[in-house]
């Protein structure tokens, strides 16, 4: 097999401006590491920003960066079934005067003739736009911080299949299986850079796999995933090995379960799909906290605790993805939300620290976590059927949400390969059930353990853009989790 290598090596450190002038050169060097004509232009873009408002002393202004070449392949029935490329970037430009700020979103092409224009004009706009916006009162003005690096850049290197690869490598070990998926591929990058002098980028090559397995009834399916900057096949072939093995499982006839409280465990990618939901619903954020829409109030203000094996928290450095902020903040390596049950930091971006007098420690405009990680537990791999014993196998939740969210009540369905266990041993599939539980008893003393081995859910979403990360996850054994449909 023939792999592409994009050879570049990772490096955290200053930035060095590049003189604005109507054509970047392709082949740059930044301290013997490769620059790219992305990174190229968007410093020429940004120098010169710099200097059309300099003038305009009173005006700040940042510009945020998002941009990817990918390959996108899209199977059903082991077939391509659509297929094609895509260059794409996209660059967000604030301007800010007194306490007023706008914003626009406009293409980068990655061609300063055709870019500087474009900014040049959105410029104009917004600042007519400006005097006749309502007033921020929190609004926050870029300013160099003492505690972090004013310019960065990291760059990772990788391997990935070959465009003219990908469908032989992904469909020969899955002919006469029903097979869907899709495979997104390429160089990503994003960036940073404001008036006061921040300047970040981050570049990364990477590919995500998300498919499935269909059997031959209804509601036979199994869900897989790969992921990382590294193409390998042997990796492939013992993923799909495995996903087979589940979907061969599920060929006994289904089995129907009464409603009612079931010892459970759920699979790291059925933790995934509960920690999602708390991460851009649950309210980890400070501001979330202080408007009353969060559902971890009581254990912020320790009313109530988590059990003590239960450790949720951010971890930068195992997810492949940038840690400065839309703020050009840099985000600690890792950060405690959770800590042994109880509760230890929000979420704190600049805003809600201006307006409730806390600290910033990087979190993005949402005060969502960008870098999921739940803690381990004791329980080992070949012991979690025997330590199950009777009752629920789950690989996957689906339609999650929250019932009572002040509460900490969620409810959402089972899907994909979830199972009967009984005496250690299993024993069918199972039919489609619907949960509704309190987090502050299945992740209190309803939590039992977590296995002592993590796996990497990756972010597959290709909304508005390929999305870069995802999660460390553990399995999760949990007494009388709560079935109500």
């Amino acid at each position: 097999m023939t792999l592409q290598e994009v050879d570049y090596s990772q490096q955290v450190g200053s930035a060095v401006g590049v003189a604005a002038r109507q054509t970047a050169p392709k082949n740059r060097e930044h301290q013997g590491f490769p620059i790219s004509t992305e990174e190229a232009i968007f410093k020429q873009l940004t120098e010169a920003l710099g200097n059309h408002l300099a003038s305009r002393s009173e005006t700040a202004f940042t510009v945020v960066l998002s941009g990817e070449e990918s390959q996108f392949t899209r199977f059903s029935s082991a077939r391509v079934r659509q297929t094609g490329q895509v260059k794409d970037g996209q660059m967000r430009l604030t301007l800010m005067t007194g306490d007023r700020t706008a914003a626009i979103t406009l293409p980068f092409c990655g061609d300063f003739s055709t870019d500087w224009p474009l900014v040049q004009a959105s410029v104009d706009q917004l600042m007519e736009e400006l005097p006749s916006l309502p007033a921020d009162p929190y609004l926050v003005m870029p300013t160099l911080s003492q505690h972090s690096n004013p310019q960065t850049r990291e760059v990772h290197s990788g391997r990935l299949l070959p465009q003219t690869a990908i469908a032989n490598t992904l469909l020969s070990p899955v002919q006469g299986l029903d097979f869907a998926g899709l495979y997104a591929g390429g160089r990503a990058y994003r960036a940073y850079a404001d008036s006061a002098g921040k300047q970040h980028w981050f570049e990364t090559p990477s590919f995500t796999l998300d498919y499935s397995l269909f059997g031959s009834h209804a509601n036979q399916a199994v869900k897989g995933t790969l992921a990382g900057r590294h193409w390998a096949e042997q990796d492939y072939l013992q993923n799909i090995a495995a996903t087979q093995a589940q979907l061969e499982r599920l060929s006994q006839p289904e089995m129907s379960l009464p409603r009612g409280c079931y010892r459970t465990y759920l699979a790291p990618a059925a933790v995934a799909d509960i920690i999602d939901t708390i991460i851009w619903g649950g309210g980890l954020g400070e501001a979330a906290l202080r408007q009353g829409s969060s559902a971890f109030e009581k254990l912020e203000q320790g009313e109530a605790q988590l059990s003590e094996k239960f450790s949720l928290g951010e971890d930068f450095q195992r997810m492949g993805l940038p840690r400065f902020n839309d703020n050009g903040e840099i985000s600690p390596a890792q950060l405690p939300i959770i800590h042994q049950g109880q509760w230890v930091n929000s979420l704190v971006n600049s805003r809600s620290a201006k307006e409730y007098g806390k600290r910033s420690n990087g979190a993005n405009k949402d005060e969502s976590m960008r870098a999921p990680t739940v803690a381990p537990g004791q329980l080992k791999e070949a012991e979690i059927l025997s330590t199950l014993e009777t009752g629920l196998y789950v690989s996957n939740l689906h339609y999650l949400n929250w019932s009572d969210l002040s509460a900490g009540r969620m409810t959402g369905m089972t899907r994909y390969a979830c199972f009967w266990i009984e005496g250690g041993e299993l024993v069918a599939p199972i039919e489609n059930l619907r949960f509704d539980d309190n987090l502050y008893r299945f992740l209190g003393e309803g939590l039992v353990d977590l296995t002592c081995q993590q796996t990497f859910l990756p972010a597959v979403g290709t909304y508005d853009r390929r999305s870069l990360g995802g999660m460390w996850m553990p399995g999760m054994l949990i007494d009388q989790f709560r079935y109500t449909l």
